[in-house]
């Protein structure tokens, strides 16, 4: 099931770069950027094919994924300054997010915001949702834009040099990537499982 999916997406993908070129990696990554889960893990080694090709130039399709990223990342970041505070002050209670919840996601991103950003761009799972509660802290637009374009650029780069060097094996990378996504899913769940019996225990007492 899983790699039938992988399948589809994959094809959209590479009829979008085909036909778009650097401007459909940027509209890709924005794409997976704005919290919506296309895989970079396809989009990226796909690029790096086309640069084995000799279609594209490696430092541009970097250039073009974090680009797509900044973009993508100011839609999420904007709709949890904008929308999501209020949202979650008026209905955390019932998703287990307190008061006391946002303040420490504050101090959090006041403190540790810029590496926080950096690291979570290099993170499969996470880097697709990071910008929302960025936003929502409301981390200084200047540095979440800089962080996001680094950690990114890096991101886009290294798949991209993997897809560069497997070549026409570039499409294993598919399903290899969306395992190690599995293992982040899973330690994701083991951290909100631990998360809920903390409010459950606290509401108790």
């Amino acid at each position: 099931m899983i790699e039938k999916i992988i399948t589809l997406l994959a094809g959209f993908i590479i009829a979008t770069i085909s036909r778009l070129g650097y401007g459909g990696i940027v509209l890709l990554m924005a794409i997976e950027s704005a919290c919506i889960p296309l895989p970079s893990e396809i989009i990226m080694p796909f690029a790096g094919y086309l640069v084995f090709t000799g279609e594209m130039q490696l430092w541009l399709v970097a250039l073009a994924g974090a680009v797509g990223c900044v973009l993508g990342s100011l839609v999420a970041y904007y709709v949890g300054a904008w929308g999501g505070r209020p949202l979650v002050e008026k209905y955390g209670k019932y998703i287990l997010v307190s008061h006391h919840d946002l303040a420490l996601a504050d101090r959090w991103f006041q403190r540790y915001g810029d590496i926080t950003i950096f690291v979570g761009r290099l993170l499969p799972v996470i880097r697709t949702f990071i910008a929302f509660p960025a936003g929502i802290s409301r981390m200084p637009m200047g540095r979440f834009v800089v962080y996001t374009f680094v950690g990114s650029y890096i991101w886009s780069w290294g798949l991209a040099w993997v897809g560069v060097k497997l070549g026409q094996n570039w499409n294993t990378l598919g399903v290899y990537f969306h395992r190690f996504d599995a293992i982040i899913g899973v330690i994701l769940v083991i951290a909100l499982v631990w998360y809920v019996r903390r409010h459950l225990n606290h509401r108790k007492l």
